[in-house]
């Protein structure tokens, strides 16, 4: 447990928050939660609002859809926090969104990092995140024993707003990687390629990536993935569209040319908006491909 950090307020309990503040229990510390849909976690009080979550405690912890939200949110909770509490901020927003936030709480003498993180549910239920941290070093420092709690890596990439910005990088990876690694797999079928030898030299060859070694998204391929749960959501398709979405914003905020990003984007959208991706695992757009014909 973190010396001077003992009584925590988590906002934010959904598939993600849920599972990091009942991790946050079990390694001793008091938690007080908040989420206006979400039942509590095993060991979580729940406060009736989010100001009488976060009043006296040491350190807040916001899980939240959006930044917009995030915005609401950290206008609310913020005057209510004592100085020199501890704001960390874990959900994947835009990094203006981030520093903004962080800047308001500094204002009010209120110790900020953003730090979003990777892993999904499971790496929520099991204790692997890796969180990507921006903040002042002390804040960081602050901050990383109740990383070590939820998660198994974490990296300090900077100022406010840096862990957004390596979240929304590598989201934009992830997205275009499963997209062609999905194509991939649909096109060796159709070369008559068993998907088994296709693993085998991919995993080990130059075209190795984590969507195919770890997450790969054949069912009965590689270690356990959502394809081998019908596609069951580990990381939503919808979610995909809001991070790759994030990307385009953050590229075009600072003149990136991303086509691939882009891309990857409109492809994500049709999956979701347009045919039966709602709800699905990201990976699920092997099926899509499988029956896709070439325009």
């Amino acid at each position: 447990m973190s010396k001077d950090i003992i009584n925590l307020a988590v906002i934010g309990l959904g598939n993600m928050g849920g599972p990091m503040a009942a991790n946050l229990v079990t390694a001793g510390h008091d938690v007080i939660g908040f989420d206006i849909h979400a039942a509590a976690p095993d060991g979580v009080k729940m406060a009736a609002h989010a100001t009488d979550a976060v009043t006296g405690a040491d350190c807040v912890i916001t899980m939240l859809p959006n930044g917009a939200i995030l915005r609401s949110v950290a206008a609310e909770i913020l005057p209510a926090m004592a100085a020199g509490c501890l704001f960390i901020d874990c959900s994947t927003v835009d990094v203006i969104s981030a520093r903004d936030v962080a800047a308001d709480a500094n204002a009010a003498d209120i110790v900020a990092v953003d730090a979003p993180v990777s892993g999904g549910t499971t790496g929520a239920a099991a204790g692997t995140l890796t969180f990507m941290a921006g903040g002042s070093d002390d804040g960081f420092a602050r901050a990383a024993p109740l990383f070590d709690i939820m998660g198994s890596k974490t990296v300090h990439c900077g100022d406010a707003g840096a862990g957004q910005a390596a979240k929304i990088c590598n989201n934009m990876i992830l997205g275009v990687t499963m997209i062609v690694t999905c194509e991939s797999i649909a096109l060796a079928d159709k070369l008559g390629l068993d998907r088994q030898k296709l693993f085998d030299v991919v995993s080990t060859s130059s075209g190795y990536s984590w969507t195919m070694n770890a997450y790969c998204p054949a069912p009965g391929i590689g270690p356990t993935s959502p394809a081998d749960n019908d596609y069951k959501p580990g990381f939503a398709a919808e979610m995909m569209v809001k991070d790759l979405g994030l990307s385009q914003q953050a590229a075009e905020a600072v003149n990136a040319e991303t086509p691939l990003g882009a891309a990857a984007l409109a492809e994500y959208i049709q999956f979701v908006e347009e045919e039966d991706g709602r709800g699905r695992d990201f990976s699920a757009m092997l099926p899509r491909f499988e029956t896709k014909p070439r325009t």
